[in-house]
């Protein structure tokens, strides 16, 4: 990957930090984008592996955010995308409020959709890309207490598969769908969801894991990766399990108090 330009989005923490670092150790100059101000920290951590870094700080729920980013590639061919930018929100769906659970929705599917949608088509064009969307098994799983996000990743990941096979004939671009379970994140702490069981777990993926998971699966033109092998199980049993069970069971992991259960 020397001399090539990645972006990565939501690269500030988690498995987008992770994801920037590889692609930096592989020789990629990157830019690099989060709606914080930690992304300029980050940005500084991936300059040790000598590379062109620039960091960008957006809103990619918005069309402008997903503009400024891309403006940002002053036009230079982008080779890679990690389309991993996207959060989640605990609770009762009842009890969210609309400009909260609207922020998941836009980031997690509009604002992805809108930037595959800006930079395919020139890798289609040449026949030649890569692409990571950070998907979840969580979309297999009717998501109790997290409706709203479990919904986002369910499309995504419906999405993915069906742009994978319209995209069949261009076999030099590769679309990868990284779907990890629970990961050692900022996660939960911003969706308010560190009094849940899942939220309080300690037997979460290590982001670094989830991140090489994803980098090899890119690398090698897989369709798709089940980060961890208890996520590749879950996912394989809640093709089978009734959707009223696998909520049940997502209840017990998600519903606020039950990290002491």
């Amino acid at each position: 990957m020397a001399n090539k330009f990645a972006i990565i989005t939501g690269a500030s923490t988690g498995i987008g930090f992770e994801l920037a670092t590889l692609a930096a150790k592989n020789g990629c100059d990157i830019l690099v984008v989060a709606n914080e101000p930690l992304i300029d920290a980050a940005a500084e951590d991936f300059k040790q592996f000598g590379t062109t870094v620039t960091s960008v700080n957006a809103d990619l729920s918005t069309v402008e955010g997903v503009d400024s980013l891309l403006a940002a590639t002053n036009g230079r061919q982008v080779d890679l995308l990690c389309a991993n930018a996207g959060h989640g929100l605990g609770h009762a769906f009842l009890d969210q409020k609309f400009a909260d659970w609207r922020h998941v929705v836009d980031t997690n599917i509009v604002g992805t959709l809108y930037l595959l949608q800006k930079v395919l088509p020139p890798m289609v064009a040449r026949n030649e890309g890569k692409v990571l969307v950070t998907g979840s098994i969580a979309g297999y799983i009717p998501g109790a207490f997290q409706a709203v996000y479990n919904g986002t990743k369910a499309f995504v990941d419906s999405f993915v598969a069906a742009i994978q096979n319209e995209l069949k004939d261009s076999d030099g671009v590769t679309i990868t769908n990284l779907m990890p379970g629970p990961v050692e994140t900022e996660f939960f702490a911003r969706g308010d969801m560190l009094d849940t069981s899942v939220g309080a777990s300690d037997s979460k993926s290590d982001p670094a894991d989830v991140a090489k998971d994803g980098w090899d699966a890119l690398m090698a033109g897989k369709a798709a990766v089940a980060s961890g092998w208890k996520n590749k199980i879950q996912s394989a049993i809640a093709n089978v399990t009734p959707n009223a069970i696998l909520a049940e069971q997502h209840r017990k992991m998600a519903e606020p108090g039950t990290a002491n259960d």
